[in-house]
């Protein structure tokens, strides 16, 4: 099963210049060996959005394009509004790319792997599962 990888997962790979033993980086190069990340055009906009230079961006960009995006319909955006709309008349919060995620997990049933803690109060009221690394320090 395809698992979403979200951007501050990404981001914290990235971030470092070795690898360290963070369950959710650790997680991470698992999925990618299994081939198992499924990767979606707003996830890759935000990672990629405010590297300051370029050499950076190319680099970054370069690897990412190992990872073919899910073709968005709307069928997800529809699902999004939806989302962001329930979620608002609870008094939860969230950007739209958050809930773009979260109808992207639940259309196609891919866990979310992420340690944005929104999505957790997310799944309390959306039909969106989250996936927990395997390993721990």
């Amino acid at each position: 099963m395809k698992v979403l990888v979200g951007t501050c997962v990404w981001s914290l790979a990235f971030r470092r210049k070795e690898t360290t033993r963070d369950p959710f980086e650790m997680e991470l190069r698992e999925l990618i060996k299994e081939l198992r990340v499924q990767m979606i055009g707003p996830i890759r906009q935000e990672l990629l959005s405010g590297i300051k230079y370029y050499a950076q961006f190319e680099s970054m960009r370069d690897t990412l394009r190992a990872f073919d995006d899910l073709k968005l319909t709307h069928l997800h955006y529809e699902r999004a509004a939806e989302f962001y709309n329930a979620s608002r008349s609870k008094g939860i919060q969230g950007s739209n790319t958050d809930f773009l995620i979260c109808a992207v997990s639940a259309l196609h049933s891919f866990p979310i792997l992420t340690t944005d803690g929104d999505f957790t109060l997310f799944q309390q009221h959306l039909p969106i599962q989250l996936h927990s690394p395997r390993f721990r320090p």
